[in-house]
């Protein structure tokens, strides 16, 4: 039995744009070369950034595109629930502590939190987020597309925030709940997550689960050096003509599509990339930043 199960997890923050596309496909590549299955989770936990009407984009952009996922679409807003019991089970086991840090006063150490409130027992009415203990950082991993990467030492121990001062759950906490939940078991997404890798890594095996693997594809930029993002006003792709812009992702992820599938049908284009998916085009190398033109 196939146990591979690969996941999407966009925020509706924004319309799908080229990098978060290269993303997508990416991870459904893989997933249909493994014959595995591939689900979409929608990141909702975040609802000052989120924009009405994004996630119902989203999910119409990947399916214009051929990418069609497996099962329900999950959404991070209905897990709640879930994450708090998680929190509570941290809390009981004093892996979780509250604390009471600005921005200003962390930026007044490099930008680096060094711990500080992890002894100071704060009451639980003081304005506070909550933050996971690091006891023995996970400074390096195997990334099964780049191999060893190690981790900056200040990133892998900083106890990282698992709920944030205005009560909503943080990233950290929230993905590596939601990945245990669904089983999956390979976690590719951009090279922009690298540095978090460690610390995810760490959540699981505190929880006593068995790790991913995780691969990390490069990342397109702008004309001026930026990832494209949606803080950095990436265009959508939701109208971009589909098979073009499919063949110029597969071609930035050094995948050589034949030139006469640049004009054929969606699905053709996607059959040529599942049976000829080669991550070792782009396996080793250290430059993850590539520009999209």
């Amino acid at each position: 039995m196939n146990t591979y199960r690969g996941r999407f997890a966009p925020s509706p923050s924004g319309p799908l744009h080229f990098g978060s596309l290269i993303a997508a496909l990416g991870s459904w590549l893989d997933a249909r070369h493994h014959k595995g299955k591939w689900f979409v989770r929608i990141e909702d936990i975040d609802p000052p950034r989120e924009i009405a009407g994004a996630a119902d984009n989203i999910l119409a952009t990947l399916e214009n595109f051929g990418l069609i996922w497996d099962g329900q679409v999950t959404y991070q807003s209905e897990n709640q629930h879930h994450y708090q019991q998680v929190l509570l089970q941290l809390f009981d086991e004093q892996e979780v502590y509250r604390c009471t840090c600005t921005r200003k006063q962390i930026q007044s150490s490099n930008g680096i939190y060094t711990n500080f409130c992890r002894d100071k027992q704060h009451s639980s009415k003081t304005d506070h987020s909550l933050r996971l203990k690091i006891h023995q950082p996970v400074t390096s991993f195997e990334d099964c597309y780049h191999g060893h990467y190690n981790t900056a030492l200040h990133s892998a121990s900083e106890d990282f925030i698992v709920k944030r001062k205005d009560g909503f759950y943080a990233y950290m906490l929230a993905v590596v709940v939601d990945d245990i939940e669904q089983q999956i078991t390979h976690v590719i997404r951009g090279a922009d997550l690298l540095e978090t890798t460690s610390q995810q890594l760490y959540l699981f095996k505190l929880l006593k689960y068995s790790l991913p693997i995780f691969g990390h594809l490069p990342v397109a930029t702008n004309n001026q050096g930026l990832k494209l993002s949606k803080q950095n006003y990436a265009p959508s792709i939701a109208d971009a003509p589909v098979n073009e812009t499919l063949w110029l992702a597969l071609n930035f992820l050094k995948q050589s599509p034949p030139i006469e599938l640049r004009k054929e049908n969606t699905s053709l284009l996607l059959d040529w990339a599942t049976q000829h998916w080669q991550p070792n085009k782009f396996k080793g190398k250290q430059q993850f930043l590539h520009q999209y033109v």
